[in-house]
C-alpha cells in the first residue's frame, strides 16, 4: 500500500540519463487554460506532474516561488517557467530553444499589437 501524500497525476520518472524533459504543471480543475495546456502536452505524448494548487498549499507556495505570481497554469519544463498556456513557449522549452526576444516578436509581421493600431 502506497502511503505517500503526493497530489501529482500523470507523473513520469525523468531521472538522470534520460532525454525526456522534466515537466510540472501547476493548475486548478476549473481553469480552462490549464486543461488546454495539459491536453496539448498529452497530445505530444508527454507525461508530466500535475499539481492542483487549489488543494495542495505546499505546491501553491512552490509555484509562486518559481513564477512570482499566483495565476494558473504555470508550467515548468526543465526549470523554464511558462506562465499561462502558450504553445510556442512550450515547444521552445521542449526543444530547449532560447526564448524569443521581445524585439523579434514585435517585428514579426504576424504580431498584432492592439495598443499600436
Amino acid at each position: 500500500m502506497d502511503n505517500t501524500k503526493s497530489s501529482a497525476k500523470n507523473t513520469t520518472d525523468t531521472g538522470a540519463g534520460t532525454s525526456a524533459p522534466a515537466i510540472i504543471v501547476y493548475s486548478t480543475p476549473d481553469c480552462q487554460y490549464c486543461g488546454m495546456a495539459k491536453t496539448y502536452l498529452l497530445s505530444k505524448g508527454l507525461k508530466f506532474a500535475d499539481y492542483d494548487v487549489g488543494k495542495d498549499k505546499e505546491k501553491a507556495k512552490e509555484m509562486v516561488e518559481k513564477s512570482g505570481q499566483g495565476g494558473v497554469p504555470v508550467i515548468d519544463i526543465n526549470h523554464r517557467i511558462i506562465i499561462g498556456f502558450d504553445r510556442q513557449l512550450i515547444d521552445d522549452a521542449l526543444t530547449r530553444k532560447p526564448p524569443a526576444k521581445r524585439e523579434d516578436i514585435m517585428n514579426n509581421p504576424a504580431f498584432f499589437d492592439p495598443f499600436n493600431h
